[in-house]
């Protein structure tokens, strides 16, 4: 059964409310806390960083997530990471679930927590705690609620990200929304920055657990930005089994059809991550066709969207081939490149550039065309089985730097 397409983010599901609030952590003039709420405690999934530094909120929630407690509450801030902070740090995330949990009138073990911004700083706790009781008498279950909280969530985005859409279980509607965060340090290994996914779906915890870690690794794993993994990447899943739907169990057609709807969120806050990038001017998407296992498409696919010379190329709006095939052949991943077709594809056109191999008498003028577009595709077809794979990652601009060299001030 197919998924419907719906406006909204973390407010769309039944049950879930959400609120954004100017607290003043480090950002003036604008709203710098989330909270997401639901009226039932949900079961939780989630994944996070590999990183070995780890953030305080991501040691938080790992042990919440793992001790299958019920979540009720996340509450998010932007500006001020809580990385690198000790057991002060810790006892932060302690106390903002404690205060939460106070205001909301709901478990100190059923609040979520989460931090995104400069690493090293100590959250001002003062104003953290006015921000929940902003948040608290803020929160609302309508689509401006939702919004207002994914703009909160911003460091360097220059754009707010959600996504939802609904479908159905047995006669029931079932609704999965989600917002996300993502500029800079990008490269995830698991999983990336903030995402926020809600769901009324009435659904076992081991399909919960099973339908994010495994669309994970075709989603947010394929995307990169500039190659950092970051200390606070987080993924949640939140589901209150609202919709009244029968029961989703894992390895069941409805298991499958909820995986499906997810991996449209997943896929579409992934791509919105990875236009977004810091100083990008395009979306660079990186398909692989033709391949022998899924695997090695993966790798090459990923392979082409970290490359810095594949990404200031693009910058450049310049059909410099030769930069994607080196990056295929440096991947690890073993392909025939005398087999390899290579094409540009975007809103303006689709141009063939190389086949088997060689390059082919095509027009610079279109390939500049092509390449220009703010959403650009590279597609390698290398011939040797009917496996795919897609990575999303962008250009590669003065931007970046400008950013990131003094991100601190």
């Amino acid at each position: 059964m197919g998924i419907n397409i719906i406006e909204g983010g973390v407010t769309a599901a039944k049950g879930f409310e959400a609120a954004a609030a100017a607290a003043g952590i480090k950002y003036e003039g604008r709203t710098d806390m989330a909270l997401i709420y639901s009226e039932k405690p949900c079961k939780a999934a989630g994944t996070f960083t590999r990183n070995v530094v780890q953030a305080a909120p991501v040691k938080w929630d790992k042990a919440i997530v793992k001790e299958e407690k019920r979540v009720q509450a996340v509450i998010i801030n932007s500006g001020i990471a809580n990385a690198c902070t000790g057991e002060e740090g810790m006892g932060y995330c302690q106390e903002t679930a404690e205060e939460a949990a106070k205001v909301l009138g709901v478990d100190s073990e059923s609040v979520l927590v989460a931090s995104t911004g400069v690493i090293g700083m100590q959250l001002p706790m003062d104003r953290v705690k006015a921000g929940i009781s902003m948040l608290t008498y803020l929160k609302k279950s309508d689509m401006e609620s939702g919004t207002e909280a994914a703009k909160a969530i911003m460091t360097t985005d220059t754009e707010k990200k959600e996504a939802a859409v609904t479908f159905e279980i047995g006669d029931k509607t079932v609704t999965i929304g989600g917002m996300a965060k993502g500029s800079g340090m990008i490269h995830p290994n698991m999983c990336t920055m903030l995402s926020f996914i809600t769901t009324d779906a009435k659904i076992s915890k081991k399909a919960l657990k099973k339908a994010l870690s495994e669309d994970v690794e075709d989603t947010y794993n394929m995307i990169s930005v500039d190659g950092d993994t970051s200390t606070n990447d987080t993924v949640l899943l939140l589901a209150n089994g609202q919709a009244g739907n029968p029961k989703i169990r894992y390895g069941t057609p409805e298991y499958e059809t909820f995986k499906g709807a997810l991996h449209y969120i997943n896929e579409t806050l992934a791509k919105k991550m990875a236009g977004d990038g810091e100083g990008a001017t395009a979306l660079l998407e990186a398909k692989i066709v033709g391949a022998r296992t899924k695997e090695q498409a993966k790798v090459l696919a990923k392979s082409i969207v970290c490359s810095n010379l594949v990404k200031t190329a693009i910058a450049g709006h310049d059909a410099n081939w030769g930069r994607i095939l080196c990056a295929m052949g440096y991947s690890g991943a073993q392909f025939d490149m005398e087999k390899a077709d290579l094409f540009f594809e975007s809103a303006a056109g689709k141009l063939k550039i190389i086949e088997s191999g060689t390059a082919l008498d095509y027009s610079e003028e279109k390939a500049t065309e092509i390449l220009s577009e703010p959403e650009v595709t590279v597609i390698a077809d290398i011939k040797e089985g009917d496996q795919k794979a897609s990575a999303w990652g962008c250009d590669l601009t003065h931007g970046y730097i400008s950013i990131n060299a003094d991100y601190r001030s």
